[in-house]
């Protein structure tokens, strides 16, 4: 007999309640806050949107003769030394730069080198700093 109440006890204590804020209000208790579910659509990893459209999110499109990575010994190292821009190891850089621009403009749409997003285009096409591949559509 007391095995039978214990084993009633435990199930009731694991049995969750399933009380609804309707009846908590009937009994004059304040609503309980709603439940947060994640989604997997909540919990998916956030990128940055693609370029595909010929858009940067960081400036202009610009067109360089060359993009290379710093501290590899290369003439853009040169470059930055004589310039005195300190730049991480390994961050692509691209050399004589210009912007692409889609509709009219003197550049035209036309990149015959390498189409790429910067984000450091301060150097006025000289150097820019951070630079990536851009899917550049005309």
């Amino acid at each position: 007999m007391k095995f039978a109440s214990v084993l009633a006890l435990a199930v009731a204590a694991t049995v969750v309640s399933a009380e609804t804020n309707a009846d908590r209000m009937a009994r004059g208790l304040p609503p309980l806050a709603p439940a947060r579910r994640g989604t997997p659509v909540a919990r998916a990893k956030r990128t940055a949107p693609s370029s595909g459209s010929g858009q940067c999110n960081t400036g202009s499109i610009q067109c360089c003769d060359s993009v290379s990575q710093s501290g590899q010994g290369s003439s853009l190292d040169e470059l930055l030394s004589l310039l005195k821009i300190d730049v991480p190891v390994d961050t692509y850089c691209g050399q004589s730069c210009s912007p692409i621009t889609l509709i009219g403009g003197s550049s035209g749409g036309n990149c015959n080198q390498q189409p790429v997003c910067c984000e450091d285009n301060t150097y006025n096409g000289l150097v820019n700093i951070g630079c990536s591949p851009s899917m550049f559509v005309p």
